[in-house]
């Protein structure tokens, strides 16, 4: 790899640990929606095979949102804005959905994680943009098989997309009357519990394969993760400050636009990987 190749790869890792940092803190998504299709893209440019791209992606992604979460989560506690009661309750489960998620995913082709990871996306910024979202007019569960299928299905889904869960987590939060700002700061606490065991699940199902970039522990890429991580940690408690200055109306479109965008994005890759 040249120099100048070196210096695109430095200043795109860069761009997206600091706008990922950014969006984990203003919409409760972990950063994983930017530093997946950041990590896809750079990783494809760089001729790596596309049976491994979107797995070093969404693994790569999880070992930096366990920096992005802890961050994130500190910020909006500090506002008061993280619901204790759900996040004890469905810690359990979500470390459960994680590791089942990781692990399953050795077996799994790329396009599955490319088409779970643009269906998610594009469902839960529908549910945002609509004039009204829906509303199940019950509190969350955090007890009892509710808590438990809830909590489980939201991590599954999210450590197959590499992402926080708060593309999935604050739309059912909102569903069940949580308010965003509050949907948004438990949804960071969340993303911790998804983030640590998924990450180290992929670490393990990706052992022994071959052709994976220099530095790299099962599925997760150490270079993405020390160059990315520092700047999405840096970047988070901003934008954890401007969400609380935010309109929730406003915050809510936002979240939809960026989520739609990037589920077009990862439908077109699939599309073309058939």
């Amino acid at each position: 790899m040249d120099t100048s190749a070196l210096i695109s790869l430095g200043l795109a890792l860069a761009f997206g640990g600091s706008f990922g940092g950014l969006m984990a803190g203003m919409l409760g998504v972990g950063g994983g929606i930017v530093f997946v299709p950041i990590l896809f893209a750079i990783l494809n440019v760089l001729d790596y095979p596309l049976a491994l791209t979107m797995h070093i992606s969404v693994a790569s992604s999880l070992c930096i949102i366990i920096m992005t979460s802890i961050s994130s989560v500190r910020a909006h506690h500090r506002k008061g804005a993280v619901d204790l009661e759900i996040v004890r309750g469905w810690a359990p489960w979500v470390v459960a959905g994680a590791i089942v998620g990781g692990l399953l995913a050795r077996v799994l082709d790329a396009s599955v994680l490319t088409g779970v990871f643009g269906v998610v996306a594009l469902l839960a910024a529908a549910n945002l943009m609509l004039p009204k979202t829906y509303d199940l007019k019950r509190p969350a569960p955090t007890k009892g098989p509710g808590a438990a299928l809830i909590a489980s299905s939201i991590s599954f889904i999210s450590t197959l997309m590499g992402i926080g869960g708060g593309s999935i987590s604050v739309p059912t939060l909102t569903a069940f009357g949580v308010p965003v700002h509050r949907a948004v700061g438990t949804s960071s606490a969340i993303g911790f519990f998804i983030a640590l065991p998924g990450a180290i699940a992929f670490m393990i199902s990706g052992l022994g394969l071959e052709a994976r970039p220099p530095f790299s522990l099962g599925y997760v890429n150490f270079v993405a993760v020390v160059l990315v991580a520092p700047l999405s940690v840096l970047f988070a408690p901003l934008g954890a400050k401007l969400a609380h200055a935010m309109d929730p109306i406003w915050l809510k479109r936002a979240f939809g636009l960026f989520l739609a965008f990037n589920g077009v994005r990862m439908l077109l890759a699939t599309f073309s990987a058939l």
